[in-house]
C-alpha cells in the first residue's frame, strides 16, 4: 500500500469515528465527555489501525480511572466502529482497530511545567538585541 494512500486512508478512518462519537454512540463513557481522535495510524497491509485517543479530564477527576473508561468504551463499541467505518470507506477489508491513548498532550504540559521552573532569559529582556 503507498505510503500517501495509508495517509489517506488514515484521515477517512479518523473522521469516520469522530462522526460516530457525535451521531452514533450510545455507550456514557464515550458520550459524557469530550474526545479527540489525535491520530490514526494503518499498518502497511492495511489490516490494523491504530486510533489514538485524548479525553480531557476535569482536574477534580482521576485521569487514569477516567483514560481506563474511555478505553473499555472504545473497546466495547469496537464491532459497531467498524461497521461505522466499514460503510463509510468502501473497502475490501476493514482494518482491525486498535485504540490507545494519547500522552502527547500531559507530555507538553509536563515539558511547559518544567521549562516555566527554569529560570532563562530571553534576549530581548536582557536589551541585548544585536
Amino acid at each position: 500500500m503507498a505510503k500517501h494512500r495509508q495517509g489517506r486512508l488514515s484521515e477517512e478512518i479518523k473522521k469516520s469515528i469522530s462522526a460516530f462519537l457525535i451521531n452514533g454512540a450510545k455507550d456514557p463513557r464515550l458520550t459524557s465527555r469530550i474526545i479527540s481522535i489525535t491520530g490514526v495510524d494503518v499498518t502497511r497491509d492495511g489490516s490494523y489501525a491504530t486510533v489514538y485517543v485524548s479525553p480531557v479530564c476535569l482536574s477534580d477527576e482521576d485521569k487514569q480511572q477516567v483514560y481506563s473508561e474511555v478505553l473499555e468504551g472504545f473497546n466495547r463499541a469496537k464491532g459497531a466502529l467498524r461497521s461505522q467505518v466499514s460503510r463509510d470507506i468502501k473497502l475490501r477489508y476493514t482494518p482491525e482497530l486498535i485504540f490507545k491513548l494519547d500522552s502527547s498532550m500531559d507530555y507538553g504540559r509536563h515539558i511547559d511545567s518544567i521549562l516555566q521552573t527554569l529560570d532563562i532569559k530571553d534576549d530581548e529582556e536582557d536589551g541585548d538585541l544585536q
